[in-house]
């Protein structure tokens, strides 16, 4: 909750996860609650979105970005 960009994304992505409901899994970690879960991605700053396909990161976005830019990925 300390995160203002954290707090800036989160009803953008709250938002496209309704809209994607069924075709796109959304998860969000809290990096409090769940240190060691950052450095397995090699994540190193905060919000990072990571994009899968068929398992395989694609894509990350670091930082707050729209929802446009999310939904482009």
């Amino acid at each position: 909750e300390w995160c203002g960009p954290c707090k800036m994304i989160a009803p953008v992505v709250d938002k496209l996860a309704e809209q994607y409901d069924g075709r796109v899994l959304f998860a969000k970690v809290d990096v409090d609650a769940n240190p060691t879960t950052p450095g397995s991605f090699g994540i190193r700053g905060i919000p990072t979105l990571l994009v899968f396909d068929g398992g395989k990161e694609v894509d990350r976005i670091v930082g707050f970005t729209s929802e446009q830019d999310i939904s482009s990925k």
